[in-house]
């Protein structure tokens, strides 16, 4: 059985694997990295045999570690180990690939959906619906874009309303208020000057990985489309996306229980940062960590680098993540956007959901 696990930002690493009574018998490592000196190949693979079939990635990576460290210590290697490209958390999931415990993004068929506009508490229950759906098994995984009119702030599931959001400016503006269920900070959005897409993907296209390492493996395809649109950029933090002039995106995930992930990111293409300090609770520190440095300047680094219309940057994303992954158009079904509209009625849209966290 073979399996393979490209590093974000590194390099591809496989595992050709045998099972016997439930153990691994033999291991065959390989990939584009480079390791230094070559005698640590197969002290990686000898570390693998022995180990449990449905062994997780931590147990897999502790036993390649101790070996190449005992390895260096009793002289069996010529030179320090140096690993460059790979680590060897990524050999383990690159083993349970082959084990059939993780998927990869090549085992998956992605449904694109860029429906019409939405009210922004539509959207914020859509993320639950279609991740439950895929739970349930009567949807598979989903990349969705989306389109609203009203301008609107998207609050982390744990944040405080009232230190995130003033009600003042809020009102001033016309602003939306909406709690969505996963982590992370406020989102300050309006229509034609930002870009954000919801991701649905199983449990098991991140297995191995930790919070922080799945949320560059989900956006590595983000950063490949900005550079075909002249972008560089990278992933900064835990969940943030930055070019050299400053943040562009910022990311959010949630986790549910029965095997799926719901991944979603918003970027900035032209933001008023002006309108964005009066309705948010935000210091100028907290606001040059986004890419501004001036209360009077406008955040676009999207549409400053790429000189492109926010409609062809969403369909250059498309594009890209099209070349990428098998893909097929969508559309959200007539259940989908009923089961929606309850949950707005229902949580999403009431004051007990939004203020939650007061």
């Amino acid at each position: 059985m073979r399996g393979e696990y490209k590093v974000p930002g590194g390099k591809l690493v496989a595992a050709e694997v045998e099972v016997v009574d439930g153990l691994l018998a033999a291991v065959a490592v390989s990939g584009d990295f480079f390791l230094d000196p070559d005698e640590a190949l197969a002290v990686m693979d000898a570390a693998l045999v022995g180990q449990a079939a449905d062994a997780r990635v931590p147990q897999l990576a502790s036993a390649i570690e101790q070996a190449l460290a005992a390895a260096d210590a009793d002289g069996t290697l010529s030179a320090p180990v140096t690993m460059v490209g790979f680590t060897p958390e990524a050999v383990a999931i690159a083993v349970r690939r082959a084990l059939g415990h993780a998927t990869s993004w090549q085992d998956l068929t992605f449904e694109l959906i860029h429906s019409g506009p939405l009210p922004p508490a539509v959207h914020a229950a859509l993320d639950q619906v279609l991740s439950e759906e895929m739970v349930a098994g009567r949807r598979g995984p989903t990349l969705r874009f989306w389109e609203w009119v009203e301008p609107a702030v998207v609050i982390g599931s744990f944040q405080s309303l009232r230190n995130e959001v003033d009600p003042e400016g809020a009102a001033r503006h016309g602003i939306t208020v909406v709690r969505r269920i996963s982590g992370g900070g406020a989102m300050f959005m309006e229509a034609g000057n930002c870009i954000t897409f919801s991701l649905v993907v199983p449990a098991s296209l991140v297995d191995g990985l930790s919070f922080e390492q799945s949320y560059a493996f989900l956006d590595d395809w983000v950063l490949g489309a900005l550079a075909d649109m002249g972008v560089t950029a990278a992933y900064a933090g835990l969940n943030d996306i930055a070019s050299p002039a400053g943040k562009i995106a910022g990311a959010a995930q949630k986790r549910l229980a029965g095997g799926a992930v719901l991944h979603h990111v918003t970027m900035a293409y032209d933001i008023d940062a002006d309108k964005m300090l009066e309705v948010l609770r935000i210091g100028r520190e907290k606001l040059s960590d986004k890419g501004t440095t001036s209360a009077n300047k406008r955040v676009d680094p999207v549409r400053s680098q790429t000189g492109l219309p926010r409609e062809q940057v969403i369909e250059a994303f498309k594009a890209h993540f099209r070349s990428r992954y098998a893909t097929v158009d969508g559309a959200l079904s007539d259940d989908e956007l009923a089961r929606a509209s309850e949950l707005v009625a229902t949580k999403f849209g009431t004051p007990e959901w939004t203020a939650r966290v007061p």
